[in-house]
């Protein structure tokens, strides 16, 4: 099937011609591939941070 994305969400969005879907809890997100992967990046590199920070709370 197809969705059809209003012009200006697409916009929004910057979804182009490949997009990245991603569940979420009881929702789905549609991403920009190109910005899913920048995001990915980024939140793989604040694990340690977190897990860190976890640690310090004695989680």
């Amino acid at each position: 099937g197809r969705v059809l994305i209003p012009t200006n969400l697409r916009d929004y969005a910057k979804l182009d011609k490949d997009i990245v879907l991603v569940g979420v809890s009881n929702r789905i997100e549609i991403w920009s591939r190109e910005v899913w992967e920048k995001y990915s990046n980024e939140a793989e590199l604040s694990y340690g941070d977190i897990a860190e920070k976890l640690e310090d709370l004695g989680i």
